[in-house]
């Protein structure tokens, strides 16, 4: 979930932009598309169709389809798409040629377990600093990093050359932290506390918000469920709100 976008540079005229400027939707397939092609490639694949990359992704052949040809990358009719070329393209593109350096603050349960993650490397990421606020945590060895005290992230954030913080802390303590994050330069935060951050512009967010996802697969649990329970013939079932209303399924498929 974007919760705030980069505003997009200015260009000259005719000039060809360095990066496509393309659509959320777009960058957010491509991790998926890039997992997708370092599976093939590990096992062996040196070219895939569109429909078999669209297949292991998760999409649709022809929104995929769309979304390389974004890129410049449109594959060979009757061979497919080169899969080590289409790596190097999508990782170019999201900017993955260099390893980021990533500060985690908050190093409770789930920030413990984010640090001990070892997805990150192989994927162009480098933990550089675990931080909290809490004494107690300060000096703990977790994945071959020592926590420090989240005093110490101006010097860390020069030091390592920070460019993405996480935040793994309580609600109440993101905002701050976010602040601090911003203070010393980072302008990449992945926020994973329960709360909405203001950042200022040029500042991106990204939000990970476990119990969201779950209430949306809930929603679908909920939506089968009544589906399920519909009369076997004629008729419109009634489904009972919360404040005495009722709906029909009609009315509630289009939110009326």
């Amino acid at each position: 979930m974007s919760q705030h976008r980069h505003p997009g540079a200015p260009g000259r005229a005719g000039a060809v932009p360095a990066l496509p400027d393309l659509p959320e939707a777009t960058v957010a397939r491509l991790p998926e598309y890039l997992r997708a092609l370092h599976n093939l490639a590990e096992t062996g694949h040196e070219t895939v169709s569109s429909e078999g990359l669209a297949n292991a992704a998760g999409v649709n052949s022809a929104k995929l389809r769309k979304d390389l040809s974004q890129l410049g990358s449109y594959g060979t009719r009757g061979v497919g798409y080169d899969v080590g070329l289409l790596i190097d393209q999508i990782e170019y593109v999201l900017g993955l040629t260099q390893r980021r350096a990533v500060a985690l603050v908050g190093v409770g349960n789930l920030g413990h377990a984010l640090a001990g993650y070892d997805g990150f490397a192989s994927r162009g990421f480098r933990i550089a600093a675990l931080l909290d606020a809490d004494q107690e945590r300060v000096g703990e060895e977790i994945n071959g990093l020592v926590v420090q005290h989240i005093d110490e992230l101006p010097r860390v954030a020069a030091e390592e050359s920070i460019a993405i913080g996480v935040i793994a802390t309580p609600a109440a303590a993101a905002q701050r932290v976010a602040d601090q994050l911003v203070a010393v330069g980072v302008t990449s935060i992945l926020n994973f506390a329960p709360c909405v951050l203001s950042v200022p512009e040029g500042v991106d967010v990204r939000k990970v918000d476990l119990a969201i996802e779950l209430q949306i697969l809930s929603f679908h649990e909920h939506r089968k469920a009544s589906l399920t329970a519909l009369p076997a013939a004629g008729g419109s079932a009634l489904t009972a709100l919360p404040g005495g209303l009722a709906v029909t399924e009609s009315q509630e498929a289009i939110g009326t």
